[in-house]
């Protein structure tokens, strides 16, 4: 007979707690299908006192994650504890050099540490399983590492945070500020006390740097990644998508370019008709290109206890199984750099907000000055509201074909020069596809 796999979950919060009610409703069907039972024997979490709503009396009780990680009382270690570095990677590490398999939710850990660990983890020929780490519960580590391994990727792009992706929802339909909707999203638990981490992007560049080396078998670096946030987005901005017939969304992108992997985070206006345009609020969905099965998009939750609890659920039923597989897809020794691609070599069309002040020319002014470095305009438009009196200050927005970051740049850096704008450009990229 086969012996159980004895679990060790290092915390109980949210998704810790899911984690071991998914386990105990689905215990006769995951040991059917897995061939062995799967119990938990330990759990550590800093208040061994608090009704977690789940019954852990079969469990031992480890003050010292660490501890637990090492124990031989454990076949697989559980980490839910979350942060790049303290207790959450030293268990880990524990676990991976006590010969454990390692199944763990913790993204910021896998962005800082993640090429470490999966060194660590290939050399005592152990699992470290992440689904749960990119996109709450939807399968994309699995889709990306398994099941395209016969395609080659062009392209891996989505929504990956649902806190920006509610707020830009929530402005767009009813009209309201960002600061009016983050406050919300804080109210509701979707967003931090401090929001920065979500709403500056970097949340999103820590996903997309995972996924950025599965698709595309490169070393695992969010320092290569550029990060813009939605901070500056205005209401204007999003009402005038909706009038080109584009959308806002917080976007992380990695695709293949003549000059590598580029990999960037930003604001970006997709087409209204496109699949990714039509996810909203604390929904994520990820779409990916690749030469055999064309465009395929995964959409579902980002977050959420039983949702996260699925995906770790999922990796845990794999090592039941016995299935191990290199964590980034190739060995680490067989991953190459990836050097981080300045956005200045981006090319796309844009879109661009300026508070052009109100004089004659103005507005053939700054035509003038794109047309000066080559960029072709599909639109220019001054947003003056129908019946507002004339002010010293008037919206004009730009709507440029393909062109390159750098040149767009320069172009605005001489109409700033020129004295005709009173703010600081608002720039959008604009993905077509």
């Amino acid at each position: 007979m086969v012996e159980p796999l004895r679990l060790g979950i290092a915390g109980l919060g949210t998704v810790g707690a899911a984690v071991v009610r998914l386990l105990t409703a689905q215990a006769r069907d995951l040991a059917a299908r897995t061939g062995r039972a799967i119990v938990v024997t330990g759990v550590a979490a800093r208040d061994s006192s608090r009704d977690r709503g789940v019954d852990l009396s079969a469990a031992k009780w480890f003050e010292d994650p660490i501890a637990l990680a090492a124990s031989e009382s454990i076949d697989l270690f559980v980490e839910l504890i979350g942060g790049d570095e303290g207790v959450a990677r030293k268990s880990v590490e524990a676990a991976l050099s006590a010969g454990k398999s390692v199944v763990t939710a913790n993204k910021a850990l896998l962005a800082k540490h993640g090429l470490e660990l999966a060194r660590l983890a290939e050399s005592h020929r152990v699992a470290l399983a992440f689904e749960a780490s990119v996109a709450g519960g939807i399968p994309i580590v699995k889709t990306l590492r398994e099941g395209l391994a016969g395609n080659s990727v062009a392209r891996v792009s989505g929504i990956l945070n649902g806190t920006c992706n509610y707020i830009l929802s929530r402005m767009e339909l009813e009209g309201l500020s960002f600061a009016e909707c983050l406050a919300d999203a804080q109210k509701l638990g979707y967003a931090e006390a401090d929001p920065t981490f979500d709403i500056g992007g970097f949340d999103t560049a820590h996903k997309l740097a995972i996924l950025a080396s599965l698709a595309f078998g490169v070393k695992l670096d969010a320092g290569a990644i550029s990060v813009e946030g939605i901070e500056q987005l205005s209401l204007a901005d999003l009402k005038a998508a909706a009038e080109l017939g584009y959308r806002v969304k917080l976007l992380g992108v990695a695709q293949r370019t003549p000059h590598g992997v580029e990999q960037r985070v930003h604001p970006t206006m997709v087409p209204l008709s496109s699949p990714i345009a039509q996810v909203m609020g604390v929904t994520n969905a990820v779409t990916i290109d690749a030469d055999a099965v064309n465009e395929l998009t995964l959409v579902g939750p980002g977050a959420g206890g039983m949702a996260t609890a699925s995906a770790v659920v999922a990796d845990i039923a794999d090592i039941a199984r016995g299935i191990r597989s290199a964590p980034f897809g190739l060995p680490v020794e067989h991953l190459a750099s990836a050097p981080k691609t300045p956005m200045q070599r981006h090319e796309g069309g844009y879109y661009i907000r300026l508070a052009a002040r109100n004089h004659i020319g103005a507005a053939a002014a700054i035509a003038t000055r794109m047309a000066e470095r080559g960029i072709s305009l599909e639109s220019i438009v001054q947003r003056r509201t129908a019946g507002e009196p004339d002010a010293d200050v008037v919206p004009v927005v730009l709507m440029t074909y393909a062109t390159t970051e750098a040149t767009v740049r320069e172009a605005l850096d001489a109409i700033v020069a020129d004295g005709h704008i009173a703010e600081k450009p608002q720039v959008i990229r604009i993905e077509r596809e």
